[in-house]
């Protein structure tokens, strides 16, 4: 199984990949003929969310001349989570969204064991896809109220595709303000204590491959309330497996 873990893998209007760190000929150079795709949803209610993300995902799949036979979706009106299902697919998306909404649905329908029995050939996260990709997932708080709400919780159990937390979309929300306090410097960097968070802008991402894995483009590194570049556009730098 290849695992890519990206922040954002599209450009701005969605419809075509961004080629960038070497991302779109990594993929292609692992992405089969005809290959089955499917969406597994962040939000399993939001019909209209989930159909719009594989609709843009499958255009800037033809765009940038992926072959694609079906893109199927997993959400709410799927009755049949099994591993064998997902082992007729060549390539599972986990999708972008609400990290402990889609993590709730991961968990209800058995997405670990099923990733660990069907081992799709390509397994692509996006977003909080990419975060709840980690065997503890840093559910980074995001909607209002959440990093003040004591039930809220941080941690979470993934799918254990890696032991990295990814961050996405740094170059938009490092400066951002929630509940009144600095997103990063006032929460973020406090969480970090005693674990080690990895804050990636779109165009980067995560690859692992068998027992290497390493972070493309850039990255900042945030463990133990300190933050420090870890990796610059245009090179990459590889993450011990055990990290």
């Amino acid at each position: 199984m290849t695992v890519f873990l990206t922040s954002n893998p599209t450009g701005e209007d969605r419809k075509v990949l961004l080629d960038k760190n070497g991302w779109i000929e990594a993929l292609k150079s692992r992405w089969k003929q005809d290959a089955r795709c499917l969406l597994a949803a962040s939000d399993p209610e939001n019909v209209p969310m989930g159909e719009e993300m594989r609709d843009n995902l499958q255009a800037a799949f033809d765009n940038s001349g992926f072959s694609v036979s079906v893109f199927d979706i997993w959400d709410g009106r799927c009755h049949d989570f099994s591993a064998e299902t997902l082992g007729t697919y060549d390539v599972v998306v986990l999708g972008g969204g609400h990290v402990p909404t889609q993590n709730a649905f991961f968990r209800q329908i058995g997405l670990k064991e099923s990733l660990q029995t069907a081992e799709p050939g390509i397994v692509i996260g996006i977003s909080a896809g990419s975060m709840n990709a980690a065997e503890t997932v840093y559910s980074q708080p995001e909607l209002p109220g959440e990093s003040v709400d004591p039930d809220y919780q941080r941690f979470l159990p993934g799918l254990g595709l890696t032991k990295v937390n990814i961050l996405p979309h740094y170059q938009a929300v490092k400066d951002e303000v929630l509940d009144g306090k600095r997103l990063f410097q006032d929460i973020t960097y406090p969480d970090s204590m005693g674990h080690c968070f990895y804050a990636i802008p779109d165009g980067s991402y995560l690859l692992r491959e068998g027992q290497s894995q390493a972070i493309y483009g850039e990255a900042w590194r945030i463990s133990d309330a300190e933050i420090s570049r870890f990796c610059e556009d245009g090179k990459s730098r590889s993450i011990p497996i055990d990290s």
